[in-house]
């Protein structure tokens, strides 16, 4: 006999399914508007988010001070005045001499990109279609265009991807505000918030900090070794653009797991140019030594705790956000990605089925369960 289905049943299916179609786009809306409004204010949220990425990484002495008995508004200013001064020695020891040499690097990685094309075209492989030469046009085009924006980021700072001038100066400020007025900040919003979002929204907020700093400070410790140690390969080998590739290396590990990537394919297809197929070689090896004491060595003793985003998470983070923003977007890809995850574990928190009574547990361990 064939079995029927039940109409009861159907219909109570369309309706829950139209309900989470309803509801879905809802949410979906909802974010769009929200990506909408944030890109209309974006002037206004760009030196926002540089601000406290700045505070992040500022945010340590100035906690050192406080606890020294410093006054805040006087704490913050010196460590803001510090902060300057650094950055100022900065442009002028490191980003002046990489200024005067990105037209050299990027002339380099195009004139590495056509010997592997050649390469490509002779034998064994004999590859010399259409497809693989649009291929390579477009990675060239690529290298160019990615190479000239990360060294422009390196060169003018980031508070150039915007605004400009504008925008840094503005990020300053906020930067000392967040130091001095940052403790009170969470307090402030419990009072200003109704019933239990007094309680929910620091709390994120707090978690988010945590999260952010962590990531930041991490990866700001792991790129500057990393530059440290792969600059010091390269001077050895005698790769030239040497401070240009450390600052490219730098700069690249705030993009995880592309980042190292596309600046470990710079240095090599510079020594590849410069130095010969030996040279890139070792340029290569140096790069992976490095990577591996990174990812087993260094992460682990710097990172107290990860961000708890998995490989395939992060790198299709990364890559959404170029598409969408481009090295901006790269940069932000994992700081955002980590948020949203700290949003997403507190509401399965909150949202998770009580413990049951652990005297129930007690009371039936003495009860027999039949084989």
């Amino acid at each position: 006999m064939t079995a029927t289905l039940s109409s009861t049943k159907a219909r109570a299916a369309l309706r829950t399914s139209a309900r989470v179609s309803v509801e879905s786009l809802l949410i979906i809306l909802m974010l769009a508007v929200t990506l909408w409004v944030l890109g209309r204010m974006w002037s206004v949220v760009w030196p926002l988010v540089v601000g406290l990425l700045l505070t992040t990484l500022t945010w340590p002495p100035t906690r050192f001070l406080r606890r020294r008995g410093w006054r805040p508004a006087l704490a913050a200013s010196v460590v803001t005045v510090l902060f300057l001064l650094v950055t100022v020695g900065v442009v002028a020891l490191i980003a002046v001499p990489v200024a005067s040499q990105s037209g050299q690097l990027t002339d380099g990685v195009v004139e590495g990109i056509q010997r592997v094309r050649e390469w490509a075209a002779g034998p064994p492989l004999n590859i010399g279609d259409a497809q693989i030469d649009k291929a390579f046009d477009t990675a060239v085009s690529r290298a160019q265009d990615g190479v000239g924006s990360m060294v422009g980021t390196v060169v003018t700072g980031v508070t150039t991807v915007v605004n400009g001038l504008v925008t840094g100066v503005l990020a300053l400020f906020l930067m000392f505000f967040f130091l001095k007025d940052g403790p009170r900040f969470l307090p402030w919003l419990a009072r200003q918030l109704p019933g239990r979002l007094a309680t929910d929204v620091p709390t994120v907020a707090a978690r988010g900090w945590d999260t952010l700093g962590a990531f930041v400070r991490s990866q700001a410790a792991v790129g500057l070794l990393d530059a440290v140690l792969i600059g010091l390969g390269l001077w050895i080998v005698g790769v030239p653009l040497v401070l240009p590739l450390a600052v490219l290396t730098f700069v690249s590990a705030f993009v995880p797991i592309i980042g190292a990537l596309f600046a470990g394919f710079v240095a090599v297809l510079i020594a590849l140019v410069s130095n010969g197929l030996t040279d890139a070689l070792i340029v290569l090896a140096v790069i992976v030594v490095v990577q591996q004491l990174e990812g087993n060595v260094f992460q682990p003793m710097i990172q107290s705790r990860g961000l708890g985003l998995h490989a395939a998470v992060v790198l299709l983070a990364v890559t959404l956000g170029g598409n969408l923003a481009g090295i901006v977007g790269s940069l932000l890809a994992v700081p955002v990605a980590a948020l949203i995850a700290v949003v997403w574990n507190y509401v399965r928190e909150q949202l998770r089925e009580p413990s049951p009574d652990p005297g129930a547990d007690e009371s039936d361990a003495g009860v027999a369960v039949p084989s």
